[in-house]
Protein backbone atom coordinates (compact mmCIF):
# COMPACT_ATOMS: atom_id res chain seq x y z
CA UNK A 1 0.00 0.00 0.00
CA UNK A 2 1.27 3.68 -0.90
CA UNK A 3 2.26 5.66 2.29
CA UNK A 4 1.15 9.55 1.29
CA UNK A 5 3.15 11.96 3.40
CA UNK A 6 1.90 15.30 3.95
CA UNK A 7 2.96 18.16 2.47
CA UNK A 8 4.33 19.65 5.94
CA UNK A 9 6.22 16.72 6.70
CA UNK A 10 7.92 16.70 3.52
CA UNK A 11 8.62 20.26 3.79
CA UNK A 12 9.84 19.33 7.18
CA UNK A 13 12.36 16.92 5.46
CA UNK A 14 13.19 19.28 3.21
CA UNK A 15 14.29 21.59 5.90
CA UNK A 16 16.48 19.05 7.71
CA UNK A 17 18.17 18.28 4.79
CA UNK A 18 18.56 21.65 3.33
CA UNK A 19 19.96 22.90 6.93
CA UNK A 20 23.27 20.82 6.99
CA UNK A 21 23.93 20.93 3.01
CA UNK A 22 24.21 24.49 3.36
CA UNK A 23 26.56 24.45 6.59
CA UNK A 24 28.70 21.58 4.34
CA UNK A 25 28.81 23.74 1.04
CA UNK A 26 29.38 27.18 3.35
CA UNK A 27 32.50 25.51 4.97
CA UNK A 28 34.21 23.96 2.04
CA UNK A 29 33.65 27.47 0.28
CA UNK A 30 35.24 29.01 3.03
CA UNK A 31 37.76 26.69 3.79
CA UNK A 32 38.70 26.80 -0.03
CA UNK A 33 38.80 31.24 -0.09
CA UNK A 34 41.11 30.67 3.18
CA UNK A 35 43.77 28.77 1.90
CA UNK A 36 44.03 30.15 -1.71
CA UNK A 37 42.60 33.90 -1.14
CA UNK A 38 43.95 34.78 2.83
CA UNK A 39 46.70 32.21 2.59
CA UNK A 40 45.76 31.12 6.31
CA UNK A 41 44.61 27.28 5.74
CA UNK A 42 41.46 26.03 8.13
CA UNK A 43 41.35 22.48 8.60
CA UNK A 44 37.53 21.38 8.00
CA UNK A 45 36.65 21.57 11.42
CA UNK A 46 37.36 24.64 11.50
CA UNK A 47 35.24 25.80 8.62
CA UNK A 48 32.31 24.03 9.52
CA UNK A 49 32.63 25.97 12.83
CA UNK A 50 32.77 29.25 11.31
CA UNK A 51 30.37 28.23 8.72
CA UNK A 52 27.30 27.05 11.41
CA UNK A 53 27.87 30.49 13.62
CA UNK A 54 27.42 32.74 10.52
CA UNK A 55 24.42 31.31 9.76
CA UNK A 56 22.68 31.08 12.99
CA UNK A 57 24.05 34.68 13.74
CA UNK A 58 25.94 33.67 16.76
CA UNK A 59 28.81 35.35 16.02
CA UNK A 60 32.33 34.58 14.49
CA UNK A 61 34.21 33.49 17.33
CA UNK A 62 38.45 33.39 16.08
CA UNK A 63 38.10 34.54 12.45
CA UNK A 64 37.06 38.32 12.33
CA UNK A 65 39.30 39.71 9.50
CA UNK A 66 39.65 39.19 5.85
CA UNK A 67 41.75 40.94 3.47
CA UNK A 68 40.83 39.59 -0.18
CA UNK A 69 37.69 41.38 -1.77
CA UNK A 70 36.08 38.64 -2.60
CA UNK A 71 36.16 37.16 0.81
CA UNK A 72 35.18 39.79 2.58
CA UNK A 73 32.08 40.30 0.23
CA UNK A 74 31.89 36.19 0.71
CA UNK A 75 31.65 36.95 4.73
CA UNK A 76 29.55 39.92 4.63
CA UNK A 77 26.78 37.50 2.14
CA UNK A 78 26.68 34.71 4.22
CA UNK A 79 25.07 35.88 7.34
CA UNK A 80 22.38 37.64 5.33
CA UNK A 81 21.66 34.08 3.58
CA UNK A 82 21.39 32.96 6.91
CA UNK A 83 18.83 35.41 8.13
CA UNK A 84 16.56 34.31 4.91
CA UNK A 85 16.53 31.23 5.45
CA UNK A 86 15.34 31.44 9.03
CA UNK A 87 12.96 33.84 7.68
CA UNK A 88 11.32 31.47 5.22
CA UNK A 89 11.66 28.13 7.63
CA UNK A 90 9.04 29.35 10.13
CA UNK A 91 6.36 30.85 7.89
CA UNK A 92 7.08 27.77 4.82
CA UNK A 93 8.19 25.02 7.22
CA UNK A 94 7.52 24.91 10.60
CA UNK A 95 4.03 26.50 10.76
CA UNK A 96 2.72 24.50 8.26
CA UNK A 97 3.95 21.58 10.01
CA UNK A 98 2.19 22.88 13.28
CA UNK A 99 -1.50 23.66 11.97
CA UNK A 100 -1.13 20.50 10.31
CA UNK A 101 -0.58 18.40 13.33
CA UNK A 102 -3.61 20.62 14.73
CA UNK A 103 -5.53 19.73 12.15
CA UNK A 104 -5.13 15.91 12.77
CA UNK A 105 -6.69 16.56 16.13
CA UNK A 106 -10.13 18.47 14.72
CA UNK A 107 -12.50 15.59 13.10
CA UNK A 108 -12.51 15.60 9.20
CA UNK A 109 -15.12 13.42 8.82
CA UNK A 110 -18.77 13.58 10.36
CA UNK A 111 -19.42 11.57 13.23
CA UNK A 112 -22.39 9.27 13.34
CA UNK A 113 -25.41 12.15 13.30
CA UNK A 114 -28.20 9.50 14.66
CA UNK A 115 -30.56 12.59 16.36
CA UNK A 116 -28.02 15.47 16.00
CA UNK A 117 -28.76 18.72 14.01
CA UNK A 118 -25.58 19.57 11.61
CA UNK A 119 -24.99 23.76 11.19
CA UNK A 120 -22.81 24.44 8.09
CA UNK A 121 -20.50 27.08 9.12
CA UNK A 122 -20.81 29.20 12.39
CA UNK A 123 -21.69 32.76 12.68
CA UNK A 124 -22.90 35.77 14.86
CA UNK A 125 -26.63 34.75 13.22
CA UNK A 126 -26.89 31.26 14.90
CA UNK A 127 -25.07 32.27 18.31
CA UNK A 128 -28.04 32.42 20.26
CA UNK A 129 -29.88 28.91 18.94
CA UNK A 130 -26.26 27.24 19.55
CA UNK A 131 -26.55 28.33 23.29
CA UNK A 132 -30.44 27.14 22.97
CA UNK A 133 -29.05 23.32 22.07
CA UNK A 134 -26.57 23.80 24.76
CA UNK A 135 -28.89 24.77 27.66
CA UNK A 136 -31.32 21.92 26.47
CA UNK A 137 -28.70 19.88 26.10
CA UNK A 138 -29.57 19.05 22.59
CA UNK A 139 -26.76 17.64 20.25
CA UNK A 140 -25.47 19.27 17.25
CA UNK A 141 -22.62 19.24 15.31
CA UNK A 142 -20.87 22.41 13.30
CA UNK A 143 -18.98 22.12 10.10
CA UNK A 144 -16.45 24.84 9.49
CA UNK A 145 -14.35 25.55 6.52
CA UNK A 146 -12.35 28.21 8.44
CA UNK A 147 -9.37 26.62 10.48
CA UNK A 148 -9.03 29.94 12.66
CA UNK A 149 -13.08 29.59 13.28
CA UNK A 150 -12.82 25.75 13.43
CA UNK A 151 -10.12 26.20 16.81
CA UNK A 152 -11.73 28.74 18.45
CA UNK A 153 -14.95 26.44 18.41
CA UNK A 154 -12.91 23.43 19.64
CA UNK A 155 -11.56 25.73 22.69
CA UNK A 156 -14.88 26.47 23.34
CA UNK A 157 -16.40 22.87 23.60
CA UNK A 158 -18.02 22.60 20.62
CA UNK A 159 -18.40 19.96 18.40
CA UNK A 160 -16.43 20.76 15.21
CA UNK A 161 -15.42 19.25 12.14
CA UNK A 162 -13.37 20.72 9.81
CA UNK A 163 -12.97 20.49 6.10
CA UNK A 164 -13.22 22.39 2.49
CA UNK A 165 -16.45 20.60 0.72
CA UNK A 166 -14.68 21.70 -2.84
CA UNK A 167 -12.03 19.50 -2.09
CA UNK A 168 -14.00 16.24 -0.52
CA UNK A 169 -17.84 16.33 -0.50
CA UNK A 170 -17.58 12.93 0.99
CA UNK A 171 -16.47 14.59 4.51
CA UNK A 172 -20.71 15.06 5.19
CA UNK A 173 -20.96 11.30 4.13
CA UNK A 174 -22.94 10.64 7.71
CA UNK A 175 -25.29 13.72 7.14
CA UNK A 176 -28.15 11.49 6.26
CA UNK A 177 -28.51 10.22 9.70
CA UNK A 178 -28.93 13.72 10.86
CA UNK A 179 -32.22 14.79 12.88
CA UNK A 180 -32.20 18.12 10.34
CA UNK A 181 -29.53 20.37 9.08
CA UNK A 182 -29.18 24.06 9.20
CA UNK A 183 -27.25 26.01 6.07
CA UNK A 184 -25.71 29.46 8.02
CA UNK A 185 -22.91 30.19 4.89
CA UNK A 186 -23.25 32.91 2.29
CA UNK A 187 -26.17 32.52 -0.57
CA UNK A 188 -23.85 31.11 -2.95
CA UNK A 189 -22.15 28.58 -0.27
CA UNK A 190 -25.12 27.41 0.89
CA UNK A 191 -26.76 26.42 -2.61
CA UNK A 192 -23.39 24.04 -3.00
CA UNK A 193 -23.99 22.71 0.35
CA UNK A 194 -27.68 22.02 0.43
CA UNK A 195 -27.26 19.99 -3.19
CA UNK A 196 -24.08 17.80 -1.75
CA UNK A 197 -26.36 17.02 1.06
CA UNK A 198 -29.32 15.66 -0.77
CA UNK A 199 -26.73 13.83 -2.80
CA UNK A 200 -25.49 11.89 0.08
CA UNK A 201 -29.12 11.04 0.34
CA UNK A 202 -29.83 13.23 3.36
CA UNK A 203 -33.89 13.62 3.29
CA UNK A 204 -34.76 15.36 6.78
CA UNK A 205 -35.48 19.26 7.05
CA UNK A 206 -32.99 21.27 5.79
CA UNK A 207 -33.37 24.96 6.83
CA UNK A 208 -31.26 27.82 4.80
CA UNK A 209 -30.65 31.36 5.97
CA UNK A 210 -30.30 33.41 3.10
CA UNK A 211 -28.76 37.09 2.89
CA UNK A 212 -30.88 37.81 -0.54
CA UNK A 213 -34.84 37.03 -0.24
CA UNK A 214 -34.42 36.36 -4.02
CA UNK A 215 -32.71 33.13 -3.08
CA UNK A 216 -35.19 31.63 -1.36
CA UNK A 217 -37.22 30.26 -4.77
CA UNK A 218 -34.36 28.75 -6.04
CA UNK A 219 -33.08 27.36 -3.04
CA UNK A 220 -36.46 25.40 -2.23
CA UNK A 221 -35.90 24.08 -5.86
CA UNK A 222 -32.56 22.46 -5.41
CA UNK A 223 -33.58 20.90 -2.07
CA UNK A 224 -33.87 23.52 1.28
CA UNK A 225 -37.05 22.68 3.28
CA UNK A 226 -37.74 26.42 3.89
CA UNK A 227 -35.80 29.55 3.42
CA UNK A 228 -35.39 32.28 6.12
CA UNK A 229 -33.66 35.67 5.55
CA UNK A 230 -32.97 36.33 9.65
CA UNK A 231 -31.87 40.28 8.59
CA UNK A 232 -35.10 40.86 7.00
CA UNK A 233 -37.14 39.77 9.71
CA UNK A 234 -34.92 41.65 12.05
CA UNK A 235 -35.87 45.12 10.46
CA UNK A 236 -39.70 43.97 10.83
CA UNK A 237 -38.69 43.48 14.18
CA UNK A 238 -37.03 47.00 14.48
CA UNK A 239 -40.10 48.71 12.81
CA UNK A 240 -42.50 46.97 14.73
CA UNK A 241 -40.94 48.23 18.20
CA UNK A 242 -40.85 51.81 16.69
CA UNK A 243 -44.20 51.90 14.79
CA UNK A 244 -47.11 52.37 17.13
CA UNK A 245 -49.38 51.94 13.92
CA UNK A 246 -47.60 48.52 12.84
CA UNK A 247 -48.00 47.28 16.84
CA UNK A 248 -50.26 49.83 18.90
CA UNK A 249 -49.31 50.28 22.79
CA UNK A 250 -52.23 48.62 23.76
CA UNK A 251 -55.00 46.30 21.81
CA UNK A 252 -59.00 47.53 23.07
CA UNK A 253 -58.10 50.64 24.12
CA UNK A 254 -60.90 52.61 21.92
CA UNK A 255 -63.54 50.30 24.04
CA UNK A 256 -63.21 53.10 26.90
CA UNK A 257 -63.24 55.90 24.61
CA UNK A 258 -61.91 59.10 25.36
CA UNK A 259 -62.53 58.08 29.46
CA UNK A 260 -59.48 56.86 29.96
CA UNK A 261 -55.71 56.76 28.15
CA UNK A 262 -52.31 55.06 28.62
CA UNK A 263 -49.74 56.71 29.47
CA UNK A 264 -45.31 55.49 29.40
CA UNK A 265 -43.17 57.68 31.66
CA UNK A 266 -39.54 56.87 31.71
CA UNK A 267 -38.26 56.40 35.31
CA UNK A 268 -34.85 58.28 35.83
CA UNK A 269 -32.92 57.96 38.77
CA UNK A 270 -33.33 60.91 40.53
CA UNK A 271 -37.17 60.17 39.95
CA UNK A 272 -39.46 60.00 43.50
CA UNK A 273 -40.42 56.92 41.96
CA UNK A 274 -37.21 55.04 41.34
CA UNK A 275 -36.76 51.70 43.66
CA UNK A 276 -40.37 52.49 45.42
CA UNK A 277 -42.78 49.94 46.17
CA UNK A 278 -45.96 50.32 44.57
CA UNK A 279 -47.50 49.88 48.16
CA UNK A 280 -45.97 52.48 49.09
CA UNK A 281 -46.40 55.01 46.56
CA UNK A 282 -50.13 54.38 46.44
CA UNK A 283 -50.43 55.72 43.08
CA UNK A 284 -54.32 54.34 42.48
CA UNK A 285 -55.36 55.66 45.96
CA UNK A 286 -53.51 58.85 45.72
CA UNK A 287 -54.07 59.67 41.66
CA UNK A 288 -56.36 57.84 40.50
CA UNK A 289 -53.69 55.85 37.84
CA UNK A 290 -52.99 51.82 37.62
CA UNK A 291 -49.47 50.70 36.96
CA UNK A 292 -49.88 47.71 34.64
CA UNK A 293 -46.79 47.42 34.31
CA UNK A 294 -43.02 48.62 33.31
CA UNK A 295 -40.43 47.95 30.43
CA UNK A 296 -36.83 46.77 31.23
CA UNK A 297 -34.12 46.20 28.94
CA UNK A 298 -36.22 44.95 26.52
CA UNK A 299 -38.72 42.87 28.47
CA UNK A 300 -42.20 43.62 29.90
CA UNK A 301 -43.31 42.67 33.63
CA UNK A 302 -46.90 43.22 34.84
CA UNK A 303 -47.06 44.57 38.32
CA UNK A 304 -47.86 42.16 40.71
CA UNK A 305 -49.30 43.92 44.11
CA UNK A 306 -47.67 46.17 46.39
CA UNK A 307 -44.70 44.80 46.41
CA UNK A 308 -43.84 45.77 43.03
CA UNK A 309 -40.62 47.86 42.80
CA UNK A 310 -40.06 50.53 39.82
CA UNK A 311 -36.86 50.59 38.50
CA UNK A 312 -34.60 52.83 37.62
CA UNK A 313 -34.55 53.04 33.79
CA UNK A 314 -37.61 51.16 33.43
CA UNK A 315 -40.42 52.83 31.22
CA UNK A 316 -44.40 52.71 33.82
CA UNK A 317 -46.88 51.79 31.61
CA UNK A 318 -49.51 53.55 33.60
CA UNK A 319 -53.63 54.06 33.01
CA UNK A 320 -56.01 56.21 33.98
CA UNK A 321 -57.91 59.17 33.60
CA UNK A 322 -56.13 61.84 30.99
CA UNK A 323 -55.93 64.50 33.99
CA UNK A 324 -54.63 61.74 36.36
CA UNK A 325 -51.86 61.10 34.12
CA UNK A 326 -50.98 64.23 34.17
CA UNK A 327 -50.20 64.02 37.84
CA UNK A 328 -47.98 61.23 37.47
CA UNK A 329 -45.82 63.63 34.67
CA UNK A 330 -44.33 65.67 37.68
CA UNK A 331 -42.98 62.64 39.08
CA UNK A 332 -41.52 60.71 35.68
CA UNK A 333 -40.55 61.41 32.21
CA UNK A 334 -43.25 61.03 29.81
CA UNK A 335 -42.49 59.17 26.22
CA UNK A 336 -43.47 60.96 23.41
CA UNK A 337 -45.52 58.53 20.69
CA UNK A 338 -45.72 61.88 18.09
CA UNK A 339 -43.65 63.01 15.03
CA UNK A 340 -41.41 61.44 12.50
CA UNK A 341 -39.46 58.44 13.36
CA UNK A 342 -35.01 58.66 12.74
CA UNK A 343 -33.18 56.60 11.53
CA UNK A 344 -29.44 56.09 12.05
CA UNK A 345 -27.77 53.71 8.95
CA UNK A 346 -29.21 52.90 5.71
CA UNK A 347 -27.70 49.46 4.94
CA UNK A 348 -30.13 46.57 4.39
CA UNK A 349 -31.29 46.42 7.50
CA UNK A 350 -32.20 49.90 7.91
CA UNK A 351 -33.69 50.06 4.29
CA UNK A 352 -35.72 47.09 5.45
CA UNK A 353 -37.32 49.06 8.29
CA UNK A 354 -37.62 52.30 6.42
CA UNK A 355 -39.90 50.19 3.89
CA UNK A 356 -42.00 48.85 6.19
CA UNK A 357 -42.29 51.72 8.29
CA UNK A 358 -43.00 53.89 5.61
CA UNK A 359 -45.95 51.37 4.35
CA UNK A 360 -47.13 51.36 7.58
CA UNK A 361 -47.97 55.42 6.73
CA UNK A 362 -45.24 56.59 9.03
CA UNK A 363 -42.83 59.57 8.20
CA UNK A 364 -39.23 58.87 8.44
CA UNK A 365 -35.98 60.94 8.78
CA UNK A 366 -32.99 58.87 7.61
CA UNK A 367 -29.42 59.47 8.89
CA UNK A 368 -25.99 58.23 7.26
CA UNK A 369 -22.50 58.85 6.77
CA UNK A 370 -22.75 58.22 2.87
CA UNK A 371 -24.77 60.18 0.76
CA UNK A 372 -27.53 58.01 -0.98
CA UNK A 373 -30.78 58.26 -2.64
CA UNK A 374 -33.01 57.80 0.37
CA UNK A 375 -30.67 59.45 2.80
CA UNK A 376 -32.40 62.63 4.49
CA UNK A 377 -29.18 63.87 6.12
CA UNK A 378 -25.40 63.07 5.61
CA UNK A 379 -23.04 62.93 8.90
CA UNK A 380 -22.56 60.91 12.33
CA UNK A 381 -25.28 60.32 14.68
CA UNK A 382 -22.37 60.70 17.25
CA UNK A 383 -22.61 64.48 16.72
CA UNK A 384 -25.06 66.57 17.71
CA UNK A 385 -25.18 69.08 14.96
CA UNK A 386 -26.51 66.20 13.47
CA UNK A 387 -29.46 65.45 15.79
CA UNK A 388 -30.64 68.73 15.74
CA UNK A 389 -30.93 68.64 11.84
CA UNK A 390 -32.52 65.62 12.28
CA UNK A 391 -34.93 66.60 14.81
CA UNK A 392 -34.15 63.99 16.98
CA UNK A 393 -35.63 65.94 20.26
CA UNK A 394 -39.16 65.81 18.51
CA UNK A 395 -39.54 62.35 16.87
CA UNK A 396 -41.49 59.78 17.87
CA UNK A 397 -38.79 57.13 18.27
CA UNK A 398 -35.09 56.27 17.03
CA UNK A 399 -33.95 53.35 15.45
CA UNK A 400 -30.13 52.86 15.23
CA UNK A 401 -29.25 50.15 12.90
CA UNK A 402 -25.60 50.88 12.97
CA UNK A 403 -23.36 47.86 11.03
CA UNK A 404 -20.56 48.01 14.42
CA UNK A 405 -21.54 47.25 17.66
CA UNK A 406 -19.31 49.83 19.24
CA UNK A 407 -20.59 52.05 17.41
CA UNK A 408 -24.13 51.50 18.87
CA UNK A 409 -23.14 51.86 22.32
CA UNK A 410 -21.39 55.05 21.83
CA UNK A 411 -24.48 56.33 19.70
CA UNK A 412 -27.08 54.95 22.22
CA UNK A 413 -25.07 56.68 24.89
CA UNK A 414 -25.57 60.04 22.79
CA UNK A 415 -29.09 59.71 21.60
CA UNK A 416 -30.34 58.85 25.28
CA UNK A 417 -28.64 62.03 27.16
CA UNK A 418 -29.61 64.06 23.63
CA UNK A 419 -33.32 63.06 23.77
CA UNK A 420 -34.00 61.24 27.09
CA UNK A 421 -37.64 60.99 26.23
CA UNK A 422 -37.68 59.94 22.69
CA UNK A 423 -37.92 55.47 22.71
CA UNK A 424 -34.77 54.17 21.13
CA UNK A 425 -34.72 50.53 19.60
CA UNK A 426 -31.04 49.45 18.29
CA UNK A 427 -29.62 46.92 16.27
CA UNK A 428 -27.33 44.77 18.17
CA UNK A 429 -24.85 42.24 15.55
CA UNK A 430 -23.66 39.83 18.09
CA UNK A 431 -25.86 38.78 20.18
CA UNK A 432 -24.01 38.93 23.70
CA UNK A 433 -23.33 42.79 23.26
CA UNK A 434 -27.04 43.28 23.88
CA UNK A 435 -26.68 43.87 27.48
CA UNK A 436 -23.90 46.45 27.22
CA UNK A 437 -26.72 48.25 24.96
CA UNK A 438 -29.11 48.02 27.37
CA UNK A 439 -26.72 49.32 30.02
CA UNK A 440 -25.98 52.16 27.41
CA UNK A 441 -29.92 53.16 27.56
CA UNK A 442 -31.19 51.56 24.68
CA UNK A 443 -34.90 50.47 25.20
CA UNK A 444 -34.99 47.79 22.56
CA UNK A 445 -31.97 45.88 21.34
CA UNK A 446 -32.57 43.37 18.90
CA UNK A 447 -29.83 41.42 17.08
CA UNK A 448 -29.96 39.08 14.07
CA UNK A 449 -29.24 36.16 16.33
CA UNK A 450 -31.92 36.79 18.40
CA UNK A 451 -34.37 36.62 15.13
CA UNK A 452 -32.59 34.03 13.99
CA UNK A 453 -32.62 31.45 17.21
CA UNK A 454 -36.36 32.51 17.22
CA UNK A 455 -37.17 31.02 13.72
CA UNK A 456 -34.78 27.66 14.52
CA UNK A 457 -35.41 27.20 18.28
CA UNK A 458 -39.37 26.98 16.70
CA UNK A 459 -38.33 24.76 13.69
CA UNK A 460 -35.84 22.39 15.59
CA UNK A 461 -36.66 22.33 19.20
CA UNK A 462 -39.30 19.75 20.80
CA UNK A 463 -40.99 22.55 22.41
CA UNK A 464 -41.73 26.27 21.49
CA UNK A 465 -39.26 28.55 23.48
CA UNK A 466 -40.65 31.47 21.84
CA UNK A 467 -42.27 33.35 24.66
CA UNK A 468 -45.93 34.81 24.28
CA UNK A 469 -45.25 38.24 23.01
CA UNK A 470 -46.08 40.35 26.09
CA UNK A 471 -48.45 42.81 24.33
CA UNK A 472 -51.07 45.26 26.72
CA UNK A 473 -54.30 44.45 25.92
CA UNK A 474 -57.98 45.97 26.85
CA UNK A 475 -60.81 43.23 27.47
CA UNK A 476 -64.58 43.24 27.94
CA UNK A 477 -64.97 40.31 31.35
CA UNK A 478 -67.78 39.25 32.99
CA UNK A 479 -67.46 39.40 36.68
CA UNK A 480 -67.34 36.25 37.58
CA UNK A 481 -66.25 34.94 40.67
CA UNK A 482 -65.74 38.89 41.60
CA UNK A 483 -69.05 39.60 42.49
CA UNK A 484 -69.62 41.55 46.00
CA UNK A 485 -66.02 42.56 45.93
CA UNK A 486 -64.07 45.78 45.14
CA UNK A 487 -62.50 46.10 41.56
CA UNK A 488 -59.42 47.74 43.36
CA UNK A 489 -57.51 46.29 46.30
CA UNK A 490 -58.11 42.62 46.02
CA UNK A 491 -54.60 40.58 46.84
CA UNK A 492 -55.62 37.71 44.40
CA UNK A 493 -56.48 40.32 41.59
CA UNK A 494 -53.30 41.64 41.85
CA UNK A 495 -51.15 38.54 41.89
CA UNK A 496 -52.78 37.82 38.65
CA UNK A 497 -50.91 41.09 36.93
CA UNK A 498 -54.68 42.30 35.48
CA UNK A 499 -56.33 45.67 36.58
CA UNK A 500 -59.60 46.65 36.18
CA UNK A 501 -59.49 49.47 34.66
CA UNK A 502 -63.27 50.64 34.43
CA UNK A 503 -66.88 49.28 34.82
CA UNK A 504 -69.87 49.24 32.66
CA UNK A 505 -73.10 49.35 34.93
CA UNK A 506 -76.23 50.75 33.40
CA UNK A 507 -74.72 51.57 30.17
CA UNK A 508 -72.86 54.00 32.59
CA UNK A 509 -68.81 53.89 32.56
CA UNK A 510 -67.41 54.15 35.62
CA UNK A 511 -63.69 54.73 36.31
CA UNK A 512 -63.67 55.92 40.24
CA UNK A 513 -64.61 54.04 42.69
CA UNK A 514 -65.84 55.16 46.50
CA UNK A 515 -64.97 52.33 49.37
CA UNK A 516 -68.65 50.97 49.68
CA UNK A 517 -68.83 49.93 46.06
CA UNK A 518 -69.09 46.12 44.86
CA UNK A 519 -69.21 44.41 41.79
CA UNK A 520 -72.80 43.14 40.45
CA UNK A 521 -73.45 40.07 38.41
CA UNK A 522 -74.61 42.41 35.43
CA UNK A 523 -71.56 44.44 35.77
CA UNK A 524 -69.02 44.72 32.72
CA UNK A 525 -65.68 45.00 33.54
CA UNK A 526 -62.63 46.69 31.23
CA UNK A 527 -59.49 44.45 32.08
CA UNK A 528 -56.22 45.75 31.25
CA UNK A 529 -52.82 43.79 31.18
CA UNK A 530 -50.65 41.56 29.33
CA UNK A 531 -52.03 38.35 27.09
CA UNK A 532 -50.27 36.35 30.15
CA UNK A 533 -51.81 38.22 33.09
CA UNK A 534 -55.36 38.19 31.02
CA UNK A 535 -55.01 34.53 30.92
CA UNK A 536 -54.24 33.94 34.82
CA UNK A 537 -57.33 36.67 35.23
CA UNK A 538 -59.96 34.58 33.66
CA UNK A 539 -58.69 31.05 35.00
CA UNK A 540 -58.41 32.67 38.49
CA UNK A 541 -62.08 34.49 38.64
CA UNK A 542 -64.02 32.52 35.86
CA UNK A 543 -64.67 35.65 34.11
CA UNK A 544 -65.37 35.57 30.27
CA UNK A 545 -64.63 37.73 27.60
CA UNK A 546 -67.92 39.49 26.36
Amino acid sequence: MQVTIPRSNKRLLALLALLPISVLILALIYMLGMDYLENSPRTFLQSVQWASETITNTGYGADNRWNHPTMALFVIITPFLGQVIIFLVFPLVVLPYLEEQFERRLQHVLPPMDGQVLFYRFGPTIESVLAEFQSNQTPFVIFEEDMEVARNLRDRGFNVVFGKLADDPSVLANVRQARAVVANADDHANATFTMIVREHGFAGPLYALADDPLYRQPMVQIGATEVFTPSHVLGAALASQASTRISPPAEGMHLLGAKVAMGEFRVRAESPLAGQRLGDLQLRKKHGVSVIGQWLAGSFTTAKGPDTRVEAGAILVVVGEPQNLELVERMAMPIHRAGPIVLAGFGAVGQKVVEMLKDAGETCVVIDRVAAPGVDFVGSVLERATLDKAGVRSASAVVLALSDDSESVFATAVVREYAPEVPLIVRVLRTRNTARLYRAGADFAISVGQVAGQILSYQLLDEQVVQVENKIKFVRMTAGALIGRHPWGNEDLDKTGAKIIAVERQREVLVAFDNAFALQADDTLFVCGSLNSLERYQRKFAATAT
